[in-house]
């Protein structure tokens, strides 16, 4: 039996979030760029945690989402437009491995990031199946 290629899950979400022209002009990656302080338009994915299934053949990633926007408001858009469009990953390939499912686990809520304290952050949590190659 040959060894399971795992998929980068939070490069998936990066790759497929930076295509979504609603989220156009807003920065998506796995980790903040240089300078961040939080007021830019920003999606931040992070693995973590999850768990593979062996009896589904699943690796099932909880993602997080940091979400943050120039006030409240702007962030909370932001945040609207990232669960939508993470919502539509169902169904995709990614380097050969393919999104069974989406799940919701924590929808978006009010965080205050007190590390970037002029910052609007909204984080939300989501599941997703991944088949791998």
């Amino acid at each position: 039996m040959s060894p399971l290629a795992f998929p980068d899950a939070e490069r998936l979400v990066v790759d497929h979030l930076r295509n979504r022209p609603e989220l156009a002009g807003t920065v998506i990656d796995n980790r903040p760029p240089p300078g961040f302080d939080g007021t830019q338009k920003a999606v931040l994915v992070s693995r973590v945690g999850g768990a593979w299934v062996d009896d589904l053949h699943l690796d099932q990633p909880l993602i997080d989402l940091e979400v943050y926007g120039p006030d409240k408001t702007a962030a909370h858009t932001v945040a609207l437009a990232a669960r939508a469009a993470v919502l539509t990953l169902t169904g995709t390939t990614y380097g050969g491995a393919a999104v069974t499912d989406v799940t919701e686990a924590d929808g978006p809520r009010w965080l205050p990031d007190h590390n970037r304290p002029a910052g609007h952050r909204y984080l939300s949590t989501v599941r997703i199946s991944v088949r791998p190659a």
